[in-house]
Formats: C-alpha cells, sequence, structure tokens
C-alpha cells in the first residue's frame, strides 16, 4: 500500500512538472512575440515561478545540448526522457516490486 502510494505521488509530481514545463515553454513564445506584456505584474509572477521551477532541470540539459542559435531544445529534450524512458521505468520498477513477492522461480 506504501510502495502505491509513492508510485502515484512521482507520477504526480512528473505529470505536475510536464505541465509546468509546457506552460513556461508557451509564455515564453507569448512573450517573445509581444502578445503577453511582461511590465504586467500577473504575467511577469506566473513566467517568473514556472522559469524558477523548471530551470533546474533544464540548465544542465542546455549545456549538454550544442548551440543551435535562438531554438532552445532542452525542454523538448526533457519532455520525450520523462515520457518515454522515466515513466515507463518507473512502472517496470512499480510492477518488479510489486511481482518480487509473489514470483517463483
Amino acid at each position: 500500500m506504501l510502495l502505491l502510494t509513492i508510485f502515484n505521488l512521482l507520477m504526480l509530481v512528473i505529470k505536475l512538472f510536464t505541465w509546468a514545463l509546457i506552460l513556461s515553454c508557451l509564455l515564453s513564445m507569448l512573450l517573445a512575440f509581444g502578445v503577453l506584456d511582461p511590465r504586467n505584474r500577473l504575467v511577469w509572477s506566473a513566467a517568473d515561478f514556472f522559469n524558477r521551477v523548471t530551470e533546474p532541470v533544464l540548465a544542465p540539459v542546455r549545456n549538454m545540448l550544442p548551440r543551435t542559435g535562438m531554438m532552445d531544445f532542452s525542454p523538448l529534450v526533457v519532455l520525450l526522457v520523462l515520457q518515454f524512458i522515466i515513466v515507463p521505468g518507473l512502472r517496470q520498477l512499480f510492477l518488479l516490486l510489486i511481482n518480487h513477492g509473489t514470483a517463483s522461480f
């Protein structure tokens, strides 16, 4: 039961981080194209919050990727790693831990 709770909590954190990353990218794009005014306190606070949440993960990835000019591919890399490596890996680990006690060799 505790294992299921920990697994669900980890999946929730990953899902929330994924949405924060998507919203951070959208806000960044809207600010860059001038759709949103960065002098607006609410817009600035939201952009600052999402930047502070996602930047600790994006900065190391950004340093590993080659420079591509104005395009930043680090959010795409992080999303792909989360969705195709981390989440399936956690699911497999969870199933392995659940079936460990019932498996017969």
